[in-house]
């Protein structure tokens, strides 16, 4: 085991908080609790911090596949950090085929996305293809977090609603996507509802979360009801 694993490893179980394990577990069915330690958010983040700079990060990042579920999340807080766009698409191809949950998944978001790198579409679209779910979900939720906003195109809720898979936590990205959708692009993302473009799963899931999220309108809500 490479001395920096052996460290981080170290700094994890000096944190772990079993009552939070207990909690994590609940909400992660695919991880086995065994490679859980239950170490809290607000924790994990400061440790991060320790490891930011390039060598010792570019050290951890090697040590592929890890053993804790928050070696894991410390691993995607750590790529979410690197400032160049290169680095942070090379070191998620290597990191998300390991990602085995959706809290792992969803709380990566590469800081640098946020200046819409002209390359960033087209590796969203490859990210697509993959046959590892995590990997789709998290391309989903990259065109959700950044691409329903002036940067939108109207290809990719296409691209979204198209994608067909028993996976249940690709077609839950799936349902929060065109909820979220709804709250800032009601005209062009209604017609995937009323024209039934979604899977009958998804169609229902995302009224369902529409209806109760606070950023869309009671009067909308009530159109999307009538569609169930």
């Amino acid at each position: 085991m490479h001395p920096i694993e052996t460290e981080i490893r170290r700094e994890l179980l000096a944190l772990a908080a079993p009552d939070y394990k207990k909690f994590q577990c609940a909400l992660m069915p695919t991880v086995d609790p065994d490679t859980v330690i239950g170490v809290r958010m607000p924790a994990l983040r400061r440790l991060a911090k320790q490891y930011t700079g390039a060598e010792k990060r570019e050290a951890f990042f090697k040590c592929l596949p890890h053993r804790y579920y928050e070696e894991n999340n410390l691993h995607g807080i750590l790529i979410s950090d690197v400032k160049e766009y290169a680095e942070v698409v090379h070191a998620l191809d290597a990191f998300l085929p390991h990602v085995d949950n959706w809290a792992t998944c969803d709380l990566i978001r590469p800081a640098v996305f946020h200046t819409h790198p002209p390359a960033l579409p087209e590796q969203i679209m490859r990210w697509m293809q993959s046959p590892h779910p995590y990997t789709v979900r998290f391309a989903m939720e990259m065109l959700m977090v950044y691409y329903l906003d002036g940067h939108f195109d109207a290809a990719w809720p296409r691209i979204v609603a198209e994608y067909r898979s028993e996976e249940y936590y690709i077609r839950m990205m799936q349902a929060w996507y065109f909820s979220a959708a709804l709250a800032v692009r009601w005209e062009e993302i209604l017609p995937f509802l009323t024209e039934k473009r979604l899977s009958p799963w998804v169609h229902a899931m995302t009224i369902r979360k529409a209806c109760e999220s606070f950023r869309i309108p009671e009067e909308h809500k009530n159109i999307l009801r009538t569609l169930r």
